[in-house]
């Protein structure tokens, strides 16, 4: 692709704006510190273009507009960069819109106004200042624009839903460059396809986040023997189907390897109470393990939480995730980890690796809760719960093992899906959030979903602007 003519274009229609050029020092910096995977830092965009305002987002999608209908140019789309999918947010020889200037944390009654270019951190620091939180990511390092489009899950989410739930109102540019709002009453259609579908539809500028009054909560993460596991498995189940099961809880558990903790996996408990409650009884399954060897738990404020997820592990150059769902069954979690476990055997020995089996489950009060709230396109439903999602995470170091990476977490996870098929288990669903390119999320969501997306799209999108012009993520259409 030679994207020189549409590249002119838009020096001249954008002097404000930041136009990193390949081989420059700050195309070099922006690369290596915007993605938290190398699987995005290594594709080389011709140019990275950082606007400064709204107005220079219209400009730019009115301009580049002609060259992607031509078929001369795409873009992607980046914010905070967390997401490792190989694409999503990078382009090779293309132009890639990084909104890292665009900044502002506006509190108002009820809400909070996020620029696209934050991150959560931030955000959590200011609101605590008020006594005041929101949901968003787990870590202080996360981004907006894909926790807040692709679903997301928060340390509140068994109460108050996924975090696309909780977004009040997006501040769209179209790719004709208008700026529309998308909420409950103006453009729900678009406000509800926002909630999970992704970048298919317009660069998002702004977003205003519901608030809610929050102190201090405790918790932390734990680490213990591997052979502790299936215990914390049952007592995971066992709080879930309670039907009285807490609303404030947030419950994740692993099983993980790093060769730094030896030969044999490891479990991680990254447990909280979202209530100023020191030692909560209803925690006491998971945090009361006779073989832990590191403790976090204590009473602490949202930030602080945020900057312990974030910086909790030192995080090799390479990241990938991929994910699937199951009913919430001991058997069928318990096989999927005898699976993980058994099959890690190509990856043992590759410098760095860090990867886990990760249990995050979505409660019947979060379902419950995301179906008040207005509509999204995940298709889930409170009767499905509580659903458990799996979650393949894994970090290393080297490109040169990125192939058997994900060859060999790819077959792990396919061979979990078998299982759970077979067992009668299986939920087709996939999570944005932790997907890789070749899962069909979209589909995932149901026919009628899908319908709604691309209605959505040829609406507000006609000439597929957001379809063929930005390739990497999810798309709608074949």
């Amino acid at each position: 692709m030679d994207v020189s003519q549409a590249l002119s274009a838009l020096q001249g229609a954008l002097p404000g704006s930041v136009f990193a050029l390949r081989g420059t020092d700050e195309y070099t910096a922006l690369e290596s510190d915007t993605y938290q995977s190398g699987l995005n830092a290594d594709i080389k965009p011709a140019c990275i273009i950082q606007p400064k305002s709204q107005e220079e987002v219209s400009t730019f999608l009115t301009t580049i507009r002609p060259f992607v209908v031509s078929g001369t140019a795409a873009f992607a789309i980046v914010g905070g960069g967390r997401q490792p999918d190989p694409g999503c947010s990078n382009i090779a020889d293309g132009i890639t819109l990084n909104l890292s200037l665009l900044k502002g944390i506006d509190i108002h009654d009820g809400y909070v106004s996020i620029a696209a270019g934050e991150n959560w951190g931030p955000v959590y620091e200011k609101l605590a200042e008020q006594g005041l939180a929101c949901v968003g990511s787990r870590s202080a390092k996360g981004g907006i624009g894909g926790l807040t489009t692709q679903g997301g899950l928060s340390f509140f989410s068994s109460r108050v839903g996924f975090i696309c739930d909780n977004v009040l109102n997006y501040e769209v540019v179209l790719a004709s460059g208008e700026v529309v709002n998308a909420n409950a009453g103006e453009n729900a259609d678009l406000w509800v396809a926002l909630r999970g579908g992704g970048n298919n539809f317009g660069v998002i500028t702004s977003f205003n986040v519901k608030t809610f009054t929050q102190g201090q909560m405790y918790g932390g993460s734990i680490y213990y023997a591997g052979a502790a596991f299936p215990g914390q498995v049952e007592a995971l189940a066992t709080e879930l189907h309670k039907p009285d099961a807490s609303e404030d809880t947030h419950l994740m558990v692993s099983l993980g390897y790093t060769a730094a903790f030896g030969p044999d996996p490891v479990g991680l408990n990254q447990v909280y109470y979202t209530q100023d409650v020191e030692k909560p009884p209803v925690l006491e399954p998971f945090t009361s393990i006779d073989t832990q060897f590191m403790n976090t738990l204590r009473l602490q404020t949202v930030p602080q939480a945020a900057q312990e997820q974030a910086g909790e592990i030192s995080i090799p150059a390479r990241s990938v995730y991929i994910n699937t769902h199951v009913k919430t069954d001991v058997a069928t979690l318990l096989a999927g980890g005898d699976i993980w476990t058994s099959g890690l055997g190509p990856v043992k020995a590759i410098e760095g690796l860090i990867c886990s089996y990760t249990l995050q489950p979505y409660a019947v009060s979060l379902l419950e809760a995301s179906a008040k709230k207005g509509g999204n396109s995940l298709g889930l439903k409170p009767s499905d719960g509580p659903i458990m999602s799996i979650a393949l995470l894994a970090y290393w170091v080297n490109a040169s093992d990125d192939e058997t990476i994900l060859g060999t977490f790819k077959n792990i996870l396919g061979k979990i899906e078998e299982e759970a098929t077979a067992r009668g288990k299986a939920i087709p669903f996939k999570f944005m959030n932790y997907s890789l390119n070749y899962q069909d999320v979209i589909g995932s969501y149901g026919a009628d979903n899908k319908a709604r997306l691309q209605a959505a799209s040829k609406k507000y999108d006609p000439e597929g602007i957001f379809q063929k012009g930005v390739p990497g993520g999810w798309k709608l259409f074949p």
